[in-house]
């Protein structure tokens, strides 16, 4: 899609999805003239931006002046990148304008294609045939032009005293060193092209776009159906005609049990001293039993009784 058709499609749709109720003409013309000239805008910078200085600085500077309001054309002209900036510009404006957000994400992706077209002719601009194949094809055609007379000197002996070598060397010289200047310029084509006459017919077309106006052909259009008061509405605000918002309260929380303190572990009493001397006088008594008592013969087989 080229420059024109972007261009005269954005103002389009710019004019055609313009919501103007509560809108004076006024303020319609205003808006709809601005994102005409802030696409002009980027256009002309574009083609500064592709040419050398020194030949549309002057009349560049003269003409967003003329265009534009001052504080815009100052901003454009000091930034480092100014096509850039024309572009940030035409954002601005086409976001401003009242109208559907889904509507204006359509006219986003033209400017998004503009930024597309910018890529590619800056990657023309910035990558040229290398020097070294430049100047090997104008030495080649030079030399192999002035042999070319020895290789045609007996094709023209019926001529007097070969005279028809020299109209025709000069001829194959003429389409020759053409071509090679033809593939020069095809290395910068921004120098060659009509850009001013381009951009002059984008600023014509497009200020005559948004001077047209729904229903001025005698048709009466449908009225605007309503955007949803959730996309009109301001940032962090709720909508009046929005359904209540229920919000539920956190349970309480329960009560703190109280901790009974663990009472303190109660020594044990020391033993009676009558206690103990009875203790010790029964296990005096069991001891004295077992030791009376006689050894009983083990019934199991044992090793020692074979010795």
């Amino acid at each position: 899609m080229t420059l024109f058709s972007l261009a005269s499609d954005l103002t389009r749709m710019a004019n055609a999805y313009y919501d103007d109720r509560g809108v004076t003409p006024e303020q319609r013309a205003d808006d709809l003239n601005h994102v005409a000239l802030c696409t002009w805008a980027f256009v002309r910078a574009m083609k500064r931006h592709l040419i050398p200085e020194e030949e549309d600085e002057a009349a560049f500077r003269e003409e967003l002046y003329e265009k534009l309001p001052a504080q815009q054309a100052e901003m454009i002209i000091a930034a480092a990148h100014r096509p850039n900036r024309a572009l940030q510009d035409l954002s601005f404006a086409i976001d401003d304008l009242p109208m559907h957000f889904m509507r204006k994400n359509e006219i986003h992706k033209a400017v998004t294609i503009f930024e597309d077209d910018l890529g590619s002719s800056e990657r023309i601009l910035t990558s040229p045939v290398p020097l070294f194949y430049t100047r090997h094809l104008a030495r080649f055609l030079a030399i192999w032009l002035l042999l070319l007379p020895l290789g045609m000197y007996d094709s023209f002996k019926d001529t007097w005293n070969h005279i028809g070598l020299i109209p025709s060397t000069v001829v194959i010289a003429t389409m020759l060193f053409g071509i090679e200047e033809i593939g020069t310029q095809l290395e910068e084509p921004f120098t060659v092209l009509p850009m001013q006459a381009f951009c002059d017919k984008i600023y014509n077309w497009c200020m005559e776009i948004v001077s047209w106006s729904p229903g001025d052909n005698g048709r009466e259009l449908t009225p605007t159906k309503t955007e949803h008061a959730f996309f009109t509405s301001k940032p962090n605000s709720t909508p009046a005609d929005a359904p209540p918002v229920y919000e539920y309260a956190a349970a309480p929380a329960a009560p703190a049990v109280p901790v009974a303190a663990v009472p303190a572990p109660v020594a044990a009493a020391p033993a009676p001293a009558a206690e103990d001397a009875a203790v010790a006088a029964a296990t005096a008594a069991l001891g004295k039993d077992q030791s009376s008592a006689p050894a009983k013969k083990s019934s199991g087989f044992s090793y020692l009784d074979n010795l």
